[in-house]
């Protein structure tokens, strides 16, 4: 059997391949940053290699045209990085982001021969000024735009003018400007809320930057709430709602009332006050007569304490401070010392303070001494050293002034025997500090059972009702049994001394837990 030899030909010439030459993109190279301080040159796109086989399909791609920088340029791009020419407040990078934009935008438009090199802005000059109209334009209420013509006859105008994005809350506050003008509490300070980078530290600076903003418009918010409440400026709830219209018709100074009702209910303030429910000010005589005339027949505190606090809101946003408004704050004063209520009565305690400064008249000295023995009921030493500071010889020796100073003194010492003496004087006296001592009575005869449980074995009930200054011995004996020293007392009657025995030396420890408890619990409500 014989085999014949096949011979394999060559596919002729003009045969198609068996593939699509794709020319190879080169948009998508990326370039290296020049490294700081180093000029930057632009190199030319360059079309990736190929493989010696596959230059042999593949037709031969044209070479794009090599960009030659001039000698102006280079000096440019040198000058550009030189740290003589460095502004504060621009990084490297934004140099060099600025650098190759520049060169880029007049080099696609071959303008690189008409431009002026030397006296041409550089990068970081175009950055500041960029900055500068920024801030202009949000201050003035509207944003520069360049014009075609100004694009046109001034290619430069679009490196400085490109419109910036911004944060949402920078076009909220370009909008109101526009629209209307804000009140002076309203404007923010525009520069704070620029972050300018430099270097590793920039994102820092921009989250230090982020944080004292959102204090500040926390700050600004309690003072647009307080600013409501007493109507000293144009604010409210319904001006956030409803916009700037609504700001633009609120009033601007106090309000004249138009009421005549001798009596109205307090409510607190959430819009400006209409003058159809504010009361002027001949109204609100005849009220504080009403007022202090039903006090002493009915002696509904609350009625009456909502009635004062409505007196007291219509004064404020007429904004009156007379000796009027004096004397309705010092009514109220008394009748809450009266009642026990140190809220309402240190309300009206902070505002006679300020009305006394401005020589309004009044009672500033009763009230001095009311301070002190405040003072003294909270415990407050700070406020009470800077008080003592301020008083002068003529206020030491009034003579209520006096008896407050010394009861600070007797508990400054330990003697509880003088400030027994002094509160039972008090009882006497035509004015109310007795009522401020009944709220820290209790507690300092706790502290002077701690005493006398280690200074005594027993005692009789007589010398605790004297030295406790109890008006008899039933209610001497009602207040230990009531603390739970019931069991100290002796059952037997003393028939020498006329009264039953105390043993306060076994009940040391529990004078003493009741002592710490009482210097625990010390209310202050209301207290600004």
């Amino acid at each position: 059997m014989s085999f014949s030899t096949t011979t394999w030909s060559q596919p002729p010439q003009h045969q198609q391949p068996a593939y699509n030459t794709v020319t190879a993109r080169t948009t998508l190279l990326r370039h290296m940053p020049a490294p700081v301080g180093i000029p930057m040159v632009i190199p030319s796109m360059a079309p990736l290699t190929r493989s010696p086989q596959s230059e042999s399909t593949m037709p031969p791609a044209s070479k794009p045209k090599k960009v030659e920088w001039t000698p102006a340029v280079r000096d440019y791009v040198a000058r550009t990085f030189d740290p003589e020419n460095a502004v504060a407040g621009i990084t490297p990078a934004m140099v060099q982001a600025k650098t190759k934009e520049v060169i880029q935008y007049f080099a696609e438009r071959n303008m690189q021969q008409e431009i002026d090199w030397s006296d041409y802005p550089l990068p970081q000059q175009l950055l500041a000024e960029e900055r500068k109209k920024a801030m202009a334009a949000l201050s003035d209420g509207y944003a520069h735009v360049s014009s075609p013509n100004e694009i046109t006859n001034n290619p430069s105008s679009v490196l400085t003018s490109q419109p910036k994005k911004r944060k949402s809350q920078d076009l909220d506050d370009q909008s109101r400007l526009v629209e209307t003008s804000i009140p002076p509490w309203r404007k923010t300070n525009l520069e704070d809320r620029i972050t300018y980078g430099n270097g590793h530290n920039e994102k820092r600076q921009k989250k230090n930057a982020l944080a004292g903003d959102s204090i500040s418009k926390l700050d600004k918010a309690d003072l647009e709430k307080r600013k409501q409440r007493f109507q000293l400026g144009k604010s409210g709830n319904k001006a956030t709602a409803s916009g700037s219209d609504y700001e633009a018709e609120m009033p601007t100074g106090p309000v004249v009332g138009l009421n005549e009702n001798l009596e109205k209910p307090y409510f607190r303030l959430t819009a400006p006050p209409k003058a159809e429910t504010v009361r002027p000010l001949r109204v609100l005589q005849k009220t504080l007569i009403h007022l202090t005339r039903k006090w002493k027949d009915e002696s509904n505190y609350n009625y009456i304490c909502n009635q004062f606090k409505s007196l007291r809101q219509d004064l404020t946003v007429q904004h009156i401070k007379t000796s009027f408004t004096v004397k309705v704050y010092e009514i109220h004063a008394r009748i809450a010392l009266e009642k026990g209520d140190t809220g309402e009565y240190n309300q009206c305690q902070t505002q006679l303070r300020a009305l006394y400064t401005q020589n309004l008249g009044g009672h500033p000295h009763e009230f001095l001494a009311y301070r002190i023995l405040y003072f003294v009921y909270t415990c407050n030493k700070t406020d009470m050293n800077d008080l003592l500071a301020e008083l002068t010889p003529a206020d030491k020796a009034h003579d209520w002034i006096r008896h407050a100073l010394d009861v600070r003194s007797a508990l400054a010492l330990g003697n509880y025997h003088k400030f027994f003496k002094l509160y039972l004087e008090a009882n006497t006296k035509t004015y109310m500090g007795v009522y401020l001592m009944d709220m820290f009575i209790e507690r300092e005869r706790f502290n002077a059972l701690a005493n006398i449980s280690r200074a005594y074995i027993t005692v009789t009930m007589r010398f605790l009702t004297d030295e406790l200054a109890f008006e008899n011995e039933v209610d001497c004996r009602e207040f230990l049994e009531s603390n739970g020293a019931k069991h100290l007392i002796d059952d037997i009657y003393d028939e020498k001394s006329g009264t039953r025995r105390v043993k306060v030396k076994e009940g040391a420890a529990t004078f003493e837990a009741l002592r710490a408890g009482a210097f625990n619990k010390i209310d202050i409500k209301g207290q600004i």
